[in-house]
């Protein structure tokens, strides 16, 4: 390791951390919509595909360049490839994605805190479907409630992150992770106990093949790719803090498996309650702050699960935040040259500032969720496939994969996937976005 440079411990403590900042919101509400009402089971098994097929891959690319270059994302390419100046806009791109993702992401995480806070003083419960809906409406229109709770989040995060890699992120997604994954094992057990729960697994699990078209391939594809987190930075910044004696390829594997298990359990937790109280699937907001919250005032012991549901949002959310801070924090450290505490407040406090004028300007909103999921995470998934697989020696790339001791049996594979493969893969994805088929 690069002298001085922080690391995590071991290797629960990287999957725990790289896990948390893959598993977000949009594992527990959109993943199991689109599996749903893309073909259930079908769609899971394109999906699961182009996991094992694109998203490894190109996640062993970003933790590799991390690893190797003992740089964040911003100075890894210069530092592995300075003849290759072009490269450097991976790391520009990254450090860009994470911040303009987290100044959006923190508002939308904000209302979490606001529904965990709601549920906890039972202010939910006896409210009628429209009068939830009135509740959710006047909060997420309004100005000052939404702001508030963006900073308070922003904070959350920020004391996580100022903290450092060992005693800062690794410390709390060690126990983080491992509570999300007993609260939605705990919902999925009460929902598959409601009569009426079959319907609800059916909708996600039963193959329906005659639903699959080009389109829910490309959908399955770039769920496949955004959900790990590839292309914002994150993977090569978390790579940079990982010792040589961890497996990178198993720890790619580790994450995927925890990832995509988690979305699939939210599934399970989520949609057999939704359809025992014969409550049509929507996608977006409107199904977790609207719709759940009527849910569980019809079931027995619904404040507590009301509870756990919006801890469980709220953790997925910080463990996420936390993983997109350190990517801006760790260029302010290396190219500023700032002390991490002071660095992790200045990168907090310009995030909430964009993200105010998100909550002020929802135009921003969508706007900046377009340009990073679009084009900037495609495009440098894209690139990173390329710099691996074109122009890294095939030598450094050996020496990160078997630097534990082990043997990598997989490179000729691994080359073609990112010479050819994942590259035409993710450009179909970033020309899907944009419009062009």
């Amino acid at each position: 390791m690069a002298q001085n440079r922080d690391s995590f411990s071991n290797k629960f403590g990287v999957i725990a951390a790289a896990a948390g900042s893959a598993i977000g919101l949009g594992n527990i509400w959109r993943f199991p919509y689109v599996l749903g009402e893309n073909g259930g089971g079908a769609f899971l098994l394109i999906y699961l595909f182009f996991i094992l097929a694109i998203g490894i891959p190109v996640m062993v690319s970003e933790l590799l360049i991390g690893r190797r270059a003992q740089k964040s994302v911003f100075g890894a390419f210069q530092a592995l490839a300075p003849q290759l100046p072009f490269f450097r806009i991976v790391g520009v791109m990254g450090v860009a994605a994470a911040f303009l993702i987290l100044s959006f992401y923190a508002v939308v995480a904000g209302w979490t805190v606001e529904y965990t806070v709601l549920a906890a003083g039972n202010q939910l419960a006896d409210k009628t479907p429209d009068q939830l809906s009135v509740i959710f409406e006047d909060f997420s229109t309004s100005i000052w409630r939404p702001i508030f709770y963006l900073i308070v989040f922003m904070a959350m995060t920020a004391g996580i992150v100022m903290g450092g890699v060992k005693n800062g992120i690794e410390k709390y997604t060690k126990v983080l992770m491992p509570v999300l994954l007993v609260i939605i094992v705990v919902l999925c057990i009460n929902s598959l106990l409601l009569e009426g729960a079959m319907e609800g697994i059916g909708f996600l699990f039963h193959p329906d093949f005659s639903k699959i078209n080009s389109n829910v391939i490309l959908e399955a594809l770039g769920q496949a790719f955004f959900s790990l987190s590839i292309g914002m930075g994150i993977i090569a910044t978390y790579g940079s803090y990982i010792q040589k004696k961890e497996n990178l390829l198993n720890t790619a594997v580790s994450v995927s498996f925890a990832d995509t298990l988690i979305a699939v359990l939210a599934g399970v937790a989520i949609f057999p309650a939704v359809f025992a109280f014969g409550i049509k699937p929507d996608a977006g907001p409107g199904l977790v702050f609207e719709t759940l919250p009527n849910i569980f005032n019809q079931m027995a012991g619904g404040y507590f699960f009301a509870i756990a549901f919006f801890v469980l949002l709220l953790i997925a959310a910080l463990t996420s935040s936390v993983s997109l801070l350190e990517v801006v924090v760790a260029y302010i450290t290396e190219e500023l040259h700032l002390k991490r505490k002071k660095a992790t407040v200045l990168g907090a406090v310009l995030v909430t500032v964009l993200g105010v004028f998100c909550v002020v300007y929802p135009v921003l909103f969508s706007s900046f969720d377009k340009t990073t999921s679009n084009i900037l995470l495609p495009l440098s998934g894209i690139l990173i496939s390329v710099f691996v697989g074109w122009f890294l020696s095939k030598n450094q790339v050996r020496e990160e994969l078997e630097s534990h001791g082990g043997k990598f049996r997989l490179m000729k594979v691994l080359m073609i996937i990112l010479k050819v493969f994942a590259p035409i893969a993710i450009a179909f994805v970033f020309l899907n976005k944009i419009g062009l088929i």
